[in-house]
Formats: C-alpha cells, structure tokens, sequence
C-alpha cells in the first residue's frame, strides 16, 4: 500500500504542475479531466498524509513510554494515535479499490413497463418523474430522448439521458425490475395489485469508444404517433434506427425536427453497443443486456414500493425505507448510499484492489 499511495503522490504532483502548462489551460477537455482526476487522488492523499502524522505521534508516543513521569499521557496519545491509524488504513483500503472507470460518465436510463398492464405503465411514468426529480436535487441534467406513453398518461417505454458529476456512479444500481404493490385507482374492488417496471442504466458512450459503419444502419423515417396511435406529426419527423450486425433497434421521435430524433438515437444506439461489448468482455457483469433487467417477472424484483405501508425495500441489502412520498419525490439518497456501500464492503470483502 505505501509504495502505491507513493506512486499516487507523484500522480497529483504531476497533475498540479500540468495544470500551469499553457497547452492545458487552452484545452477545455485536457483541463476538465485533470481537474477531475485531482479530485478523485484528493482524498487518498489527504488520508495518507493523515496515516503519516498518525503513525510519526504513534512512535513518538511509544519513546515516551520509558519516562514513569510521561508514561500515563504517552499510554494515552498511543491508544488515539493506533486507533486512528487503524481507521485511516481502513479508510484507505477502500479508497484504493479499482474504480469503475464508466463512473465519471454520463447515464442513459430506459424505463419500460413490465407485467401489470396499464398500471406498469403508470408506475413506469412515476419512475420516470422520480429520477428526473433525483436529478434536479443533484444538479444534473436530465432529458427525454424518447418516449411512448399511453392514453391515461403513462409509460410504454421511455430513455433518459442524464448528464452531471458522477451520474453514473450513483444510478448504476438501479438497474433491474422494480416492483409496486398498491390499489389502482382503475380497481373497483379495492385489491392490492402488484405490477413491475424494469430500468436499465447504460453509460453513455462517445463516438471514440464505439466504432459504427454507416453500411451497418438501416434508418427508417415515419411519422410520429402519440398515445393510442393518434399522429401528432404530419411530417416523417420519427426516427427509426436498426443496428444490422447486433439487430440493435433504437427509436425516437420526441422532436419534430428528423435530424435531432436521429441525433437522440445515434446516442441510445451508441451507448447500448458499447454496453453490449462492456459486458461480453465482463462475463461477470452479464453476458448480454438483458441479464440486467431481466424479463419483467415479479421474482426478479430488486425493490418493492409498498404504498399501504408506505415502505420502500431494496431487497438486495435488506433495507427498508419508511420515505414511500419522498423517494418517488427523488429523494434517494439514503438508499444508493446504501448499496455504494454494500457494494464496497462486498469488493473488500472479495480482496479487490
């Protein structure tokens, strides 16, 4: 560990001076990955200079001990200085675990209903406002790159861009099958019915990351439709973009103009490739998209929204949120700060890094 937060010490050094380097000042991107670099050596330098001071009170103290007038105060300032070192060794351990290097991206969210009918979808919409919410609190940015909604104003299906600060970091975890149990206002009989929305977060990919011939695409224009079929655009605004090799299909007309629907989907086409090749080369992770969703089923459910008891459950770490109201308000961070966490706790546990 000494040798690599060392080796980390220089790194930042390094950054700080190229940071005077008029090259680098001139470049908006050179500059913003450096500073964004400076910020994640931040706190392993700051923890490791604290272990040092700890470590230098530490021996200090133990030379004290020899002195019968000192020795009560030394035997003191030694237990703070190694219980303090042994938190910072801690502390730095899982600061050095191998970050995701997709977690500075940007995320694209695609909401779908599952099984429950007009009441998935519904719950789909609400998804949707949740995360749009959550993004508003963490000063992001979120927008709509397509959308098929139904008569009652809910959700078929929908895709999200969501642009910020380590914005997929956080939404990474929520990915798979969420599940709702409540009366529907449409249930005359007052029965609790249970219904599934699935949500997968892909990163959003650059066009350096994926390579697309353009002999590869078939794109289709047509009209666009709204809820229940009804056109909305009399013009072939929608896009319609096939990836031939994977059989890859993005849709989008959220825009009237046909250049910026084909723009949208060029990136929800992007970023599913390059998540298609992200996890074939990460058998671990999933060997195809759809391992990260699922199929919809209740026995996939990751969460469960219980509005009787107005309870939130992520089931993956046995918590329980007694928020129903403010979580669909977007307030989720007591529950992703949860599963960073767990999920930390699981790699050092597994002896990464």
């Amino acid at each position: 560990m000494r040798e690599r937060l060392k080796a980390l010490a220089l790194r930042r050094e390094d950054l700080e001076a190229r940071l005077s380097d008029p090259a680098v000042y001139g470049d908006g991107r050179k500059l913003a990955a450096i500073q964004r670099e400076l910020k994640e050596l931040a706190p392993v330098v700051e923890a490791s200079r604290a272990l040092e001071a700890a470590e230098r009170r530490r021996e200090e103290a133990e030379a004290l001990l020899h002195d019968p007038e000192l020795r009560d105060l030394a035997q003191e300032e030694l237990s703070q200085a190694r219980a303090e070192a042994e938190q910072l060794r801690e502390e730095l351990k899982r600061l050095l675990l191998p970050r995701d290097p997709n977690d500075g991206r940007n995320a694209i969210l695609e909401i779908r209903a599952g099984v429950g009918g007009e009441e998935a979808a519904l719950f789909a919409g609400e998804l949707l406002r949740m995360y749009t919410m959550y993004a508003q609190r963490r000063g992001w940015r979120a927008e709509v790159l397509s959308l098929s909604g139904t008569e009652l104003g809910g959700v078929k299906e929908c895709g999200v861009l969501i642009e910020g600060e380590d914005v997929f970091s956080r939404l990474k975890f929520e990915s798979g099958v969420h599940q709702v149990k409540r009366v529907p206002e449409t249930e005359s009989s007052g029965r609790i019915q249970t219904s599934t929305a699935t949500v997968a977060v892909l990163p959003e990919a650059e066009e350096v990351d994926v390579a697309i011939d353009p002999k590869d695409l078939q794109i289709d224009a047509y009209r666009s439709s709204g809820a229940g079929g009804q056109h909305v655009n009399k013009t072939e605004s929608a896009i319609r973009i096939t990836h031939l090799p994977t059989g890859t299909v993005v849709t989008c007309q959220d825009e009237r103009s046909q250049y910026k629907n084909k723009d949208k989907a060029m990136r929800v086409l992007r970023s599913r490739l390059y998540q298609r090749e992200r996890e074939r080369r990460d058998a671990a992770a999933a060997s195809e998209r759809r391992s990260q969703v699922g199929g919809g089923w209740r026995s996939e459910k990751i969460r469960t929204y219980r509005f009787l008891q107005s309870q939130v459950v992520e089931h993956r770490i046995g918590l329980t949120v007694h928020r129903l109201d403010a979580v669909l308000n977007g307030d989720l961070d007591e529950i992703i700060d949860a599963l960073a966490a767990a999920d930390r706790a699981e790699r050092l546990k597994n002896g990464e890094g």
